[in-house]
């Protein structure tokens, strides 16, 4: 046989049902022992990956200006909540204006020179070649307008989104060039989700769409549904683990990014994930070692029979019987604790 390993609380639910039912009821030494029982279920092992993560936003995105130039202010801090919209960063208009005026001067320019051109060309004094070039000159220099127009829309920072500040890295006064992140921001719109990171040996096994458990200290007796989102194809080359990311199901809850959380996922469709048998834990009259003792319903003859089986783990208010116990027979809860091998009973009307 093989050796498993009995869970600890198992054995203490079987000795308080053997002590805490005080002494059994005084009956005729033939008359059946009443009893309740339930069915033996088929039930799915699955295999477990336990590991440690840190919470963060599900988007976090890195906020620049457009151009370079000098921070006028920064309206926010780290650990602010701001809204979509709202302004979070300007820079100092003066070049930025500068800019578009000579931007609009040299259009504006270009579309003289264009206009006395078509007029020369008019009177055959201008070729159709310098008129052409003329027009490309303006075409040009329009361009150049809208660019500069661009960049001074883009001279200021605004939220894409409902989130928090979850980091500022600029101050005002400070020059920055364009493109250089100022501020990040976690967008709490999208949700929230875990990373934790896992061994090669247990990455091979998690997929997209694992369910998981979420356990946060700052959060205690609360226990948080997610689903595995993404499994990293290539491993971290400083650790040498392979990051996996866990969407949460959560509604307003005030969550942090940084909460550690415990993480517990059920790997679906792997070698562990096998058929068991599940029965109540009240049906445990003794536990010892990696065994425990039940008794089973015969039910051609009316009796409880003593059985041993090799327990697994608890799930819920179930336990899962690795050998000794097939779907579909009855096992007794109630009234076990008083039974012996052999000892006819009486199934009480609403049992399993």
């Amino acid at each position: 046989m093989k050796r498993y390993a009995v869970p600890a609380s198992l054995a203490v639910v079987a000795l308080l049902a053997g002590c805490g039912s005080g002494p059994a009821p005084e009956r005729a030494a033939d008359e059946p022992t009443p009893v309740r029982t339930a069915l033996v279920e088929a039930a799915r092992s699955a295999s477990i990956v336990r590991a440690v993560g840190i919470l963060a936003p599900h988007d976090e995105i890195r906020l620049s200006f457009k151009v370079g130039g000098v921070v006028e202010s920064l309206a926010v801090d780290a650990g602010d909540s701001v809204r979509k919209g709202q302004v979070l960063a300007v820079l100092k208009r003066a070049e930025v204006d500068a800019a578009v005026s000579q931007a609009a001067e040299a259009a504006e320019k270009a579309r003289r020179d264009l206009e006395r051109g078509e007029r020369l060309r008019a009177d055959e004094v201008a070729t159709r070649e310098q008129v052409e070039d003329l027009r490309t000159a303006y075409n040009v220099a329009r361009s150049g307008l809208q660019a500069a127009q661009f960049n001074a829309r883009f001279a200021r920072i605004e939220a894409p989104a409902d989130g928090v500040v979850l980091q500022r890295l600029a101050k005002a006064d400070e020059l920055v060039q364009g493109g250089q992140p100022v501020l990040v921001l976690g967008a709490t719109d999208q949700g929230w989700i875990v990373r934790a990171s896992l061994a090669d040996r247990d990455v091979v096994r998690t997929n997209p769409g694992d369910v998981a458990r979420v356990l946060f200290d700052a959060f205690p007796g609360r226990e948080f549904e997610g689903r595995v989102s993404r499994v990293a194809t290539s491993a971290d080359p400083q650790t040498g683990t392979f990051e996996v990311e866990i969407d949460l199901a959560v509604a307003d809850e005030r969550f942090a990014r940084g909460l550690v959380a415990k993480v517990e996922i059920e790997l679906a469709g792997t070698a562990g994930d096998v058929a068991r048998a599940a029965i109540p834990v009240a049906a445990i009259v003794e536990a010892h070692g990696p065994g425990a003792t039940v008794f089973v319903l015969d039910a051609a003859t009316g009796v409880a029979r003593r059985r041993e089986v090799v327990v697994g783990p608890i799930v819920g208010d179930r336990v899962l019987v690795l050998e000794g116990l097939t779907p579909g027979e009855q096992v007794v809860t109630d009234g076990a604790a008083w039974l012996a091998d052999g000892r006819a009973i009486r199934v009480i009307a609403g049992s399993g």
